[in-house]
């Protein structure tokens, strides 16, 4: 008996990497076994920066290389419902009643729109961009999901999607539950270049499709404390991204300690650490490569996973929707 239901996913705009395995995929690895884990290649949202022809037709490329990303990492197909986001028409239709119930303003204030926007220079956003959250409470409620593994950055979406459900509930009657967030254990994860976050867009990222050599390179050129010029200068291993990838990634937790020792000792220099550093994450990702090749030969099979994803996730959505129209006084189909 499984213990509820998740729904998670990302926009397909390109490769993921360390920061997603620790944020959000080592919980969806871990929960398969004990949730009916829906996971959707979020298409739509790929489209609320941009949605030029060119970017579509990327989005749909890409949206089969985050496949292979979910697969590589050991989501399991029999156990997790892997579908893409515009197959499945009821979305949109639960999307555009979530939208009626929500306010502007209310959706101005949450915290990452205004990143984005600040981010990628965004002074008019689009409807879409300022809907994101709503479509996705659409996500997360078409199949009544009442716990989602998202990234820290993403928690004050599912606050959006639980005052919706509210909202539906005290004006219709009750048909959604209200949906908790599960953070990951390392809820965000350094770039290599020191900033607070890993990022596709800012290049300090370690894709989970790195090859050894490219892990080796990119670990070589991670950012140190500035101050330590020398290797016989004590230094504090906090705050630095070397370390927090090794308390993240590397298993050898005597390993770990003992490096931290000598760093606060000046007895051990930034080359040593980020070697065993590489060959941690060399070893972590052997196995996800491996699983990743396998499917990435057998390109039949990711189109048979989505395809299955689709027909299982297709009823339970209008389903939904028609529970939530006849509680509107809309009706059925």
């Amino acid at each position: 008996m499984k213990k509820g239901r998740i729904l998670t996913g990302d926009r397909p705009t390109g490769p993921l990497h360390l920061g997603h395995y620790v944020g959000t995929l080592a919980n969806r690895v871990r929960l398969q076994d004990e949730y009916d884990v829906f996971l959707l290649v979020a298409d739509y949202h790929a489209l609320t920066r941009t949605a030029e022809k060119e970017h579509v037709i990327a989005t749909r490329q890409f949206s089969r290389e985050l496949v292979l990303d979910y697969l590589s990492v050991g989501i399991d197909p029999d156990k997790t419902t892997i579908y893409v986001q515009s197959d499945v028409p009821t979305v949109a239709e639960l999307h555009l009643i979530f939208s009626m119930l929500t306010t502007v303003p209310r959706l101005e204030r949450v915290p990452s729109l205004k990143e984005v926007m600040d981010a990628e220079h965004i002074e008019n956003p689009s409807y879409g961009l300022l809907g994101y959250p709503v479509l996705q409470a659409a996500d997360i409620l078409h199949v009544k999901a009442n716990l989602v593994p998202v990234g820290k950055d993403q928690e004050s979406h599912v606050e959006v999607t639980r005052e919706l459900a509210r909202r539906f509930n005290y004006l219709y009657g009750e048909v959604f539950p209200e949906p908790q967030a599960l953070i990951g254990e390392v809820p965000t994860l350094m770039g290599t270049d020191g900033r607070p976050k890993m990022s596709k867009s800012l290049g300090n990222a370690i894709l989970l499709s790195d090859d050894a050599a490219t892990v080796e390179q990119k670990v070589r050129g991670m950012y140190t404390d500035p101050s330590r010029i020398r290797a016989d200068i004590p230094a504090n291993p906090e705050g630095n991204p070397v370390f927090q990838y090794h308390d993240a990634f590397n298993p050898d937790k005597a390993q770990v300690e003992d490096l931290k020792d000598r760093y606060r000792q000046g007895k051990v220099g930034d080359v040593e650490v980020k070697k065993k550093l590489a060959q941690a994450l060399n070893a972590f990702l052997a196995p996800v490569r491996e699983r990743r090749a396998f499917y990435a030969a057998r390109p039949h099979a990711v189109d048979e996973i989505l395809a299955a994803g689709v027909a299982k996730v297709g009823p339970i959505s209008q389903q939904t929707v028609d529970e939530a129209r006849e509680a509107m006084g809309l009706g059925r189909r």
